[in-house]
C-alpha cells in the first residue's frame, strides 16, 4: 500500500468539489442557476455553498474527496492520489464560496389580544384546541396593524425564522421581510415517527389537523409541514429543486422515511406534487393524498362541517 504523508491527506481534504471540477474536470461542470452547479454525468447532483448533494441517491458531502469516493467509487487512497496528483501538476485556484447573508426577520407588532385571529380561524373551520395550541406555542398571533393572521415558522431552538401573513378581512397574502423559507410553518410530531405530511399553506395544515381530530385520531402523532405557498417546478420537471423547507426538515428529522403529499387538487398542486416526487431521493416511501372534496384541505374541511364559503373565498373561486 502506498504511503501518503498525513499533511498531504489533510490538504486534500480541504478541496471542495466545485474547486476540483473547475480546475481539473471543467467539461463535467454545468451551471444550474445562481451559485448552484450540477454535473454532466449526474444532473440530480447539485453543488452549492461549498457542499454537494446527489438527490436521486440521497448521498451528499462537502469535499472533492467525498465525491470521488461516494459517487465515482474510488477507494480512499485512490481518491487521495488523484487529487494530490492533480494539485502537484497544477496548483488549484479555489472557488469563492459566497456566505449566505443572515436574514433578519421583521415581525409585525402583536395585537393585545387574538380575537380576530381566533374568529377568522373558526370561520375557516379550525378546531379550538388547535387554535389555542398555535397561539400558546407562538405559531400564530394577530398583528396590531390591520389585524392580520401571522403564522410563524421556528428553527429547532424555537427562534422565529419565518412569518406568513394572511388577511382576516381582506384577500392579502404575503411573507414578512426577512422570512427564511427554510423554516416555514410546521407542527412537529410529539413523539418519534417516520411519517411527514406536506401541505401548501398553514391553513391547509391546520385544516388537516382538524379533520384528524374530528375523526378521533391524534393530530400530533406525525409531522405536519407547509411549503410556504405554491411550489414552482422547473420547466423540465426532473431539474426541479426539492423545496427548501422540505430539505431542511428531512435533515433535522432523519428518522422520516414516509412522505404524504396533501397539495391542492388543481393544476399547480398536481404539477408540484409530481415534480417533488420526481426529485426526492428514492429512499422515501411516497403517498399522494389530495383532498377528497374541493380544491384544498380547507375547502374539504368546510364542506364536511357545512360551513358556507365566505364572500372573499367566493371571489377567489370565481377568479
Amino acid at each position: 500500500m502506498p504511503y501518503i504523508a498525513p499533511e498531504v491527506i489533510q490538504e486534500v481534504r480541504k478541496m471542495d468539489l466545485l474547486t476540483y471540477l473547475q480546475n481539473y474536470e471543467p467539461y463535467e461542470l454545468v451551471h444550474f442557476s445562481g451559485n448552484t452547479y450540477t454535473t454532466r454525468t449526474h444532473d440530480s447532483l447539485k453543488i452549492s455553498n461549498g457542499k454537494w448533494m446527489w438527490w436521486s441517491r440521497g448521498i451528499g458531502g462537502r469535499s472533492a474527496l467525498d465525491y470521488l469516493i461516494k459517487v465515482r467509487d474510488y477507494t480512499f487512497m485512490e481518491a487521495v492520489e488523484i487529487i494530490a496528483g492533480q494539485s502537484a501538476i497544477s496548483t488549484p485556484v479555489y472557488a469563492v464560496v459566497e456566505k449566505p447573508k443572515e436574514k433578519i426577520l421583521l415581525l409585525p407588532k402583536a395585537n393585545q389580544n387574538n380575537q380576530k385571529l381566533i374568529s377568522y380561524l373558526k370561520e375557516r373551520g379550525i378546531d379550538d384546541e388547535i387554535i389555542q395550541f398555535c397561539i400558546e406555542t407562538g405559531r400564530a398571533y394577530e398583528s396590531e396593524n390591520y389585524h392580520n393572521a401571522v403564522f410563524i415558522g421556528h428553527d429547532q431552538s424555537g427562534v422565529p425564522r419565518y412569518a406568513a401573513i394572511r388577511g382576516t378581512s381582506s384577500s392579502f397574502i404575503g411573507d414578512t421581510n426577512g422570512s427564511d423559507k427554510n423554516y416555514s410553518f410546521s407542527i412537529p410530531a410529539n413523539k418519534r415517527t417516520s411519517c411527514l405530511h406536506l401541505f401548501e399553506s398553514a391553513i391547509d395544515l391546520l385544516s388537516y389537523a382538524t379533520i384528524l381530530k374530528y375523526k378521533g385520531e391524534e393530530w400530533r402523532e406525525e409531522h405536519l409541514l407547509s411549503l410556504a405557498g405554491v411550489y414552482q417546478p422547473a420547466k423540465e420537471i426532473e431539474k426541479s429543486k426539492v423545496p427548501a423547507a422540505l430539505v431542511r426538515y428531512l435533515k433535522e428529522y432523519p428518522e422520516i422515511t414516509e412522505i404524504e403529499f396533501h397539495l391542492d387538487k388543481d393544476k399547480a398542486g398536481r404539477l408540484a406534487t409530481k415534480a417533488i416526487q420526481t426529485v426526492l431521493p428514492n429512499q422515501y416511501l411516497i403517498r399522494d393524498r389530495p383532498p377528497e372534496w374541493g380544491k384544498d384541505y380547507n375547502d374539504c374541511l368546510c364542506m364536511q362541517l357545512g360551513i358556507e364559503v365566505t364572500k372573499r373565498e367566493k371571489r377567489r373561486l370565481e377568479r
